[in-house]
């Protein structure tokens, strides 16, 4: 195992007058900084009849302010880059720069937090542009619209049950700017924010920064959420599909614990021993030894709320799908039955942790990474939360095995090539 206090990852958090947190990560072997912001506003949180808002903010947020109509042409000059991405529980928006122009950065962000510029031009471009992506990505791409056609049989109540693309093309192209201006005040002020800043900085520097920037910002108010539990599934869920796809594909899904909950960690790695690499169990059993699928993986989709366990294979031509789903389902019996190996586990753990470490050497990761935790719950987390895996054991994996794969608990869906 990895000596884990070479890789603490030290920080220093205030918080503003008006609601917005600031942690403060110092790493002077760096000449770059990091200033990412993470606002607390995900899919989950949009109107089920108008869906998609928080992905179109991801593209909104760049099309300039009132003070400042271009938010790239600043940066590039003063030789910093920047991207976002939203998901179901969260929109994250970063800037990497040189250390010594960090006061850009505050000036762009706070801005646009400040005073994001509405137009009905620029509203027609990033709903193009949405819309757009929605075809290419999830219509127009061979089993694009997978998750557009699981999500709702998975979840039936939570708010889960659509993509962050959203429900349907309908939405991104009716969104008025009255509705845009009504999200935005509702979502993007700084009690619903998180600041992360990170590199070649001193605290004191930051502090004068962010109440030069920010504090002048009304606080708004952090939005209630108030969202439905998913109630547990006990009748197993089947849907197919047909459509013009190079070869059958069959996904399983199982609801597993949310990001924070009992569960989670022992879900994470039995995903890794069945689905991690060559030697893993499904790469060596359904392709390599038994010719069944071309491609096999499990993963997960680690959300704050209940999130989803993933089966997902291609078949091999003229393999039959109710085979290739016996197949499947003797590998996580199997999981059930038997204890897993102490060096199998050990080596899942150790993957984990390697990459964990290696993850932890970049400075975006690193922002990034404590603005997630700290809306998990504690910024901390980042150092303290390997230790859920670590204690993880044999006992452990075969019980939440046992949790989570019965067949009243799945949904499949059947994706047949025409």
């Amino acid at each position: 195992m990895f000596a884990r206090k070479i890789f603490m990852v030290q920080f220093e958090r205030f918080t503003l007058e008006n609601g917005l947190r600031v942690l403060v990560h110092e790493d002077h072997t760096t000449p770059m900084a990091v200033l990412n912001i993470l606002y607390d506003v995900g899919a989950r949180d949009e109107n089920p009849e108008q869906t998609g808002f928080a992905h179109l903010f991801e593209h909104l947020m760049f099309g300039g302010s009132v003070n400042i109509p271009s938010y790239d042409e600043p940066l590039q000059r003063v030789g910093g880059e920047n991207n976002a991405f939203t998901s179901n529980d969260m929109t994250n928006y970063y800037i990497t720069l040189p250390a010594a122009n960090l006061e850009t950065a505050f000036w762009l962000e706070s801005d646009r937090m400040l005073s994001l510029a509405f137009s009905e031009k620029s509203l027609a471009v990033q709903r193009d542009v949405v819309c757009e992506e929605f075809k290419q990505r999830y219509l127009n791409q061979p089993y694009g619209d997978v998750w557009l056609k699981l999500r709702p049989l998975v979840y039936k109540e939570h708010p889960y049950k659509w993509a962050t693309i959203g429900k349907e093309l309908s939405h991104i192209e009716d969104a008025k700017i009255e509705d845009v201006k009504a999200f935005f005040k509702k979502h993007y002020n700084p009690k619903n924010a998180i600041m992360v800043v990170g590199g070649a900085v001193n605290l004191e520097d930051v502090k004068k920064l962010a109440e030069k920037w920010f504090a002048p910002i009304e606080g708004g108010t952090k939005p209630e959420r108030n969202l439905p539990n998913e109630p547990i599934q006990t009748e197993e869920v089947k849907a197919t599909v047909t459509a013009d796809v190079p070869t059958n594909a069959i996904y399983k899904v199982f609801k597993m614990p949310g990001r924070m909950e009992d569960g989670y960690a022992a879900t994470d790695l039995i995903s890794d021993i069945l689905s991690q690499g060559k030697s893993s169990r499904l790469y060596q059993n359904l392709v390599q030894q038994n010719a069944v699928f071309c491609d096999i993986n499990a993963y997960i989709y680690g959300s704050i709320d209940t999130g989803m366990f993933v089966v997902e294979g291609r078949l091999l031509p003229d393999v039959e799908m109710g085979y290739a789903e016996e197949c499947i389902w003797k590998e996580l019996d199997f999981l059930k039955s038997q204890t897993v190996l102490a060096d199998e586990l050990t080596k899942v753990k150790n993957k984990y942790e390697s990459t964990k470490a290696f993850g932890e050497m970049s400075l975006l990761d690193k922002a990034m990474n404590l603005a997630f935790y700290e809306l998990f719950g504690d910024a901390n987390l980042i150092n303290t939360d390997i230790e859920n895996y670590l204690k993880v054991s044999a006992e452990d994996i075969q019980a939440q095995a046992n949790t989570l794969f019965k067949k009243e608990a799945a949904t499949t869906l059947y994706y047949l090539a025409k």
